[in-house]
């Protein structure tokens, strides 16, 4: 189970995005994460009529490391470590660690 999944709210703590907050579009790889709105780059593309694609300077998110977000924590209004625990009926569930709060239900 992995502590950052798609579709989680998260904040850059560390970078040129410091304090931007976003949810996960896709995990790439095991430690890389696209989140929205951040880390947007300008790409220049030629163009391809054969796939359809227009070409000129488009706009897109690239990927974050994970150590460098952090979930985000409506409770405290920050970011917040995870911890995983086994709930009673068998459930592997991911925890906040300063509120004690289960983030899966």
């Amino acid at each position: 189970m992995r502590r950052i999944k798609k579709g989680d709210q998260v904040i850059v703590i560390a970078g040129k995005d410091k304090g931007k907050r976003g949810s996960v579009v896709r995990i790439v790889d095991a430690d890389r994460a696209v989140v929205d709105n951040v880390n947007v780059v300008k790409r220049h593309t030629k163009p391809n009529p054969q796939k359809g694609v227009s070409g000129g300077i488009i706009e897109k998110e690239m990927p974050v490391h994970i150590s460098n977000i952090a979930m985000y924590n409506p409770a405290t209004g920050k970011g917040d470590r995870i911890g995983f625990r086994t709930l009673a009926d068998g459930r592997k569930v991911r925890f906040f660690r300063s509120t004690d709060e289960v983030v899966d239900v």
